[in-house]
């Protein structure tokens, strides 16, 4: 082989071809379906429910929006056990607004929509504010149409304010959690 030639390694293997698509794909409708998912217009509700996940300041943004008058009442998710700062700090009372933290069963988007539909059950609520990631957005708004809304009820999704600034591996992980999490959502159905 002469200098400066490269040889020629033959026909990629169909099992890479294979798994170069499907990262391509997955990247690409991920990009589309949950990077550039679309939060709802704000509008006054009945509550406003704060998702878990990380510490990514979603309970100081449903604190705000409750501030700013959009509801009387924040319902947060608290898988976090006791000792947790941030939960202790956005749990405490506040002056004109009512903080509610409790863990939902089970620690899931499903167990959080289950828990707000309890609430809202006993408390006559008929329309909430949920906040999560922006690429949780669809897949949330999905689970809480199974699981809270009806004729009645209607549901505003909202991200947190922030930046993701994600690997391209750490993306598509995220967008395929995303997937399998919405075919789970599938074959568990709806919460009846």
């Amino acid at each position: 082989m002469s200098r400066g030639r490269v040889a020629n390694a033959g026909p990629i293997p169909a099992s890479i071809a294979a798994m170069v698509l499907l990262l391509f794909l997955n990247g690409f409708t991920g990009t589309l379906l949950f990077t550039h998912a679309k939060p709802d217009p704000l509008r006054k509700v009945d509550a406003i429910v704060v998702l878990g996940g990380e510490h990514d300041g979603r309970e100081a943004y449903g604190l705000k929006l409750a501030q700013r008058g959009y509801a009387p009442t924040v319902l947060m998710s608290d898988p976090y056990g006791s000792k947790d700062p941030v939960m202790r700090k956005a749990c405490r009372p506040r002056a004109g607004i009512e903080v509610i933290c409790r863990p939902p069963v089970p620690s899931t988007t499903r167990g959080e929509a289950l828990m707000t539909r309890a609430f809202a059950d006993a408390r006559g609520w008929r329309s909430i504010i949920v906040i999560s990631w922006r690429y949780h957005l669809p897949r949330a708004r999905h689970i809480f149409e199974q699981c809270f809304a009806s004729s009645t009820r209607t549901v505003v999704m909202r991200d947190v304010p922030r930046a993701y600034p994600f690997s391209v591996a750490q993306w598509q992980y995220t967008y395929l959690y995303q997937y399998a999490g919405f075919v789970k959502a599938e074959i568990q159905g709806s919460c009846g």
